[in-house]
Parts: C-alpha cells; structure tokens; sequence
C-alpha cells in the first residue's frame, strides 16, 4: 500500500511523488515570503492602503495552507524563498513605496499556479488579482512621482547621452584632451540651461493657459441681474460643451435656487457646476504642473549631472582612448541603472528596458564618434 495516498481528490490515481514534495515545498516558502512582504509594507502605511496590503498578506496565508496541507508530514525545515522574493522582503523592510510595489507587481505576474496541477484554480485566479491590486497600489505611487520623475530621468538621461555623443564626436576628430573637456563643459552648462529654459516657459505657459480657462469669480455677482426669460447663462454651459436643451436646464435650475434661496449654490459658473471644479481646482491644477522656476531648477540640476559623467575622465587627467572608454563604462552603467528604474516603474521588464536605454545612447554617441574620425582624417 502506497505511503502516500492520492493527495488531491480531484486527481484520482495521481500519487505524490519526490518531485512534487520539493516543488511544494518551494511554493509554500515563496507563499511565506510573499505573505512577509505585504506585511512588511502594510507596516510603513496607514488607512486604506495599509488595509488593502494586509488582506494580500491574508490570501497568501490560505495559500501557506493549501500547501501544508498537501506537505503533511513531508512539510520538513522551512525552506528560504527564492532569491528575488527574499530581495523583495529585504527592500520592503527598509524602503516600502512604489519602488517596492512595482517589483511585487512583477512578482505577482510570475505565478505558476495556472499550469501547476495541485494548486487549485481559486489560487490561480487569487494570484492574477493579486497582480491587479498591487498594480493599483503601485499606480498610486507612480501618479504622485510622475512629474519630478519624468524630469529626472528624461533630463539626466539627455545629459548622458548628448553629452557622450558631444564628447566623442569632438575627441575623435583629433583634438587635444584640453579641447574635450573644455567642450564638454560647455555642452554641460548650455544644455542644462536650454532645459532649464524650457521647463520654465513649458510649465509657466500651462500655469497661464490654466489661469486663461478658470472662471472669473466676479461673473458669478451678475447672476442676480440676468434676464430669467432670455437666460443667457445657457450660454456659457453651451459654449463649455453641454448639448442645449441641458445648458437650458442646469442655467434654469441655477436661476430658480439663486431666487428661492438668494444663493445659487456652489460653483455656479465652474465648468460642471459643481464643487469639483471650484476655487481649490484651480490650485490643485497649479501643485500638479508645480512651479516654473521649481521645474526649471530642477531640469537645468538634473541635466548637469547626467552630463558630468561622460566628462569626469577628462577632469581626472585621463587622455586619449583611456578617457573614452571610462567615459562609456561611467555613461554605460548610469544608462542601465535609469534604464532599469524606468522599467520597475512602469511595470515592464526593467532588463529590457535598460538594455534598450544603453542601446540608444551608444548608437547616437557611436553616430557622432564617426563622424568625428571622418572630419578628423579629412583635416588631416
């Protein structure tokens, strides 16, 4: 008589086998981990993100079980989760935020359970919700970064990159070690300053197309005064979108609580008439977009420091070739590293993107680098 009877009543006939034992007890280790996890990050928040973190930690706990309950006696030590769940683990414990949630988004998206026969097909679809709600979590973080994350990355980025090209194309061509630095340089601080520049009259221009659509509050002081047959207020909703015989009514119904009551309720000039529009969307608009001298200062810092890099050699002392492959390992890794923090962040494979990062500056350096060597050999 078989020691090990069928364990999975929806598989007749199917015994446990020593391979099945170690995979279980793989997955009941990565559920530990896991489950530690959202634990670990429902202990850096409060309200309902907290809430949302512990019921993950929850579902992974009937999954612990599922699995000790196949294990029986097998259960054995508790193993270690896998190296990535154990990496996760370690920066929830010490970071938390969207960073962290993005990679258990991934982690989430690399379940098994759909094509493992003794996992049921609750657990399955548990674990592909699983993946939506942290992308949830993740995308709240990503809204509240987007701004200064975009002006991070795309300036340093644009820094690396032109910079490098500016930097080979130069040293290329045969000038002095002196000549690169000094004209790298000088792409550092006129790009810094042409981003600069353009965040400022970017970011200003939208503040003033802003503060063009808000409605002038003192409109609303002529209310009492309209013509109630003609009701020219229908206008304005007409002329916001609203289709006619609805601009009729909402200015009606405006009118008649203005003279009921002598107030025409909250916004009655914003653009949907309501609250959500009122003075303070304004100023939510505005700390959305920031300032124009906060982004302007913050392009024209983070620009520079992606354009110092491709330079550093030359301040060092370094000449010829020496200086050119140092300034493309520094510009290589710098690369990889925003390559890569721009995949966890959008929620795709952060190899791919940071190989396609390195790929895209080293073409346009290499594109500049010939060029150089060309009007070098024909000074020559």
């Amino acid at each position: 008589m078989d020691a090990h009877p069928d364990p999975d009543p929806a598989m007749p006939g199917r015994p446990r086998t020593p391979a099945d034992v170690r995979r279980w007890r793989r997955y009941l280790a990565d559920e530990r981990a896991e489950a530690a996890v959202y634990r670990d990050l429902a202990g850096r928040r409060t309200g309902e993100e907290r809430a949302i973190l512990l019921a993950l930690a929850d579902a992974e706990k009937r999954h612990e079980q599922h699995w000790l309950d196949l294990l029986g006696d097998d259960v054995g030590r508790p193993l270690r989760g896998d190296v990535r769940t154990r990496l996760l683990g370690f920066l929830a414990r010490r970071f938390g935020g969207v960073f962290v949630l993005a990679l258990a988004q991934r982690a989430e998206s690399r379940s098994s359970y759909d094509q493992e026969a003794f996992a049921t097909a609750t657990m399955a679809a548990d674990e592909q919700i699983h993946e939506e709600v942290v992308r949830g979590l993740a995308t709240r973080g990503r809204n509240r970064l987007s701004g200064t994350f975009r002006a991070a990355v795309f300036g340093a980025n644009d820094g690396l990159v032109s910079n490098l090209a500016l930097v080979l194309g130069i040293g290329a061509s045969g000038v002095s070690s002196q000549t690169v630095l000094f004209t790298g340089l000088a792409g550092l601080l006129a790009g810094a300053l042409s981003m600069g520049a353009g965040e400022f009259v970017s970011v200003r221009s939208q503040r003033e197309l802003l503060d063009a659509s808000t409605p002038d509050p003192r409109s609303a002081k002529a209310l009492p005064h309209l013509d109630v047959d003609a009701n020219e207020l229908a206008l304005v909703y007409r002329a916001r979108g609203m289709a006619s015989d609805d601009a009729q009514r909402r200015a009606d119904g405006v009118l008649a609580s203005l003279a009921a009551t002598g107030a025409a309720g909250p916004g009655p000039l914003t653009h949907d008439g309501g609250e959500a529009d009122g003075p303070g969307a304004a100023e939510t608009d505005h700390e959305t977009h920031g300032t124009a001298w906060g982004a302007a200062i913050s392009s024209f810092c983070f620009f520079a420091s992606g354009a110092l890099i491709p330079v550093l050699p030359y301040l060092l002392g370094l000449v010829g070739m020496q200086a050119v492959f140092v300034a493309c390992l520094l510009v290589g890794v710098s690369l990889l590293v925003t390559g890569a923090i721009t995949g966890l962040l959008s929620g795709t494979s952060p190899l791919t993107r940071a190989l396609r990062q390195l790929l895209i500056g080293f073409g346009a350096a290499a594109v500049t680098y010939v060029l150089g060597l060309a009007f070098g050999t024909t000074l020559a």
